[in-house]
């Protein structure tokens, strides 16, 4: 089965780096997302602001990128454990 999405956008929140019990680099993220879109045949304006973690090396890539960087995430979705939203799980990064 596929899960696998890919997002430009910029980084408008970050948590500071944590450690996950196992001592794991974590981070949470909020990001947004604006661009132009086709649907139905008709253009569109497109805005999203997503939830997303990222664990070990990335994460304390992440720390270090300042707010309103724009980057091209990669990775899939989850939910978290309370199971109310869905997280993208960065996997990479690349500078737009």
């Amino acid at each position: 089965m596929q899960n696998h999405v890919a997002l430009t956008a910029c980084i408008t929140e970050a948590e500071p780096l944590r450690f996950t019990p196992a001592g794991l680099p974590a981070i949470a993220l909020r990001l947004e997302h604006s661009s132009r879109q086709q649907e139905a045949g008709q253009a569109r304006e497109v805005k999203a602001s997503v939830k997303a973690v990222a664990f070990g090396p990335l994460a304390e890539q992440l720390a270090k990128l300042p707010l309103g960087s724009l980057w091209q995430f990669s990775g899939f979705l989850g939910t978290p454990r309370n199971g109310k939203s869905v997280v993208l799980h960065v996997q990479d990064i690349q500078q737009n």
